[in-house]
């Protein structure tokens, strides 16, 4: 049987496989009841629900033959304790990884997130916010269509 806390890091690692595929609306559907939150960490959001979080990452990605050709690592994982409304916050790690034609595999990124998750009527965990933060950049050439790439 499956705890909460491994409920909760499944959950993260669903985004890490849906984002490696490029399955950006499954990467939306993961945030459905949340949002995406960059900066202090009492920052305010900048995008919300399913079909825009879908959308800010499949915007920002490059594609190659339909996938992004990344993976995506979640590490040093560290459970709060639940807060009084029950919504717990995990603390991680991340490393992105990528390799493309003519693109050796190297690190992208690094960073960190902030998570917190939340129940829904059923007893289902969800993400509620994630807060990132990123601390070592790379060669994004591959990698970001932003308006810079």
């Amino acid at each position: 049987m499956l705890s909460d806390t491994d409920r909760i890091r499944n959950l993260l690692g669903l985004y890490c496989e849906r984002i490696d595929a490029g399955d950006f609306a499954g990467v939306g559907e993961l945030f459905a009841r949340g949002e995406l939150a960059a900066g202090d960490l009492d920052a305010p959001a900048f995008v919300r629900g399913a079909e825009a979080i879908g959308a800010f990452y499949a915007k920002g990605a490059k594609l190659h033959d339909g996938s992004p050709r990344t993976k995506h690592l979640v590490v040093d994982t560290i459970f709060e304790e639940p807060a009084a409304d029950g919504t717990v916050v995990v603390r991680s790690s991340y490393l992105v990884l990528q390799a493309a034609e003519g693109f050796p595999l190297q690190p992208l990124v690094t960073g960190r997130y902030v998570d917190r998750f939340a129940r829904d009527d059923a007893g289902a965990w969800h993400f509620a916010r994630r807060h990132f933060a990123l601390d070592l950049v790379g060669d994004l050439s591959q990698h970001w269509a932003g308006p810079t790439g």
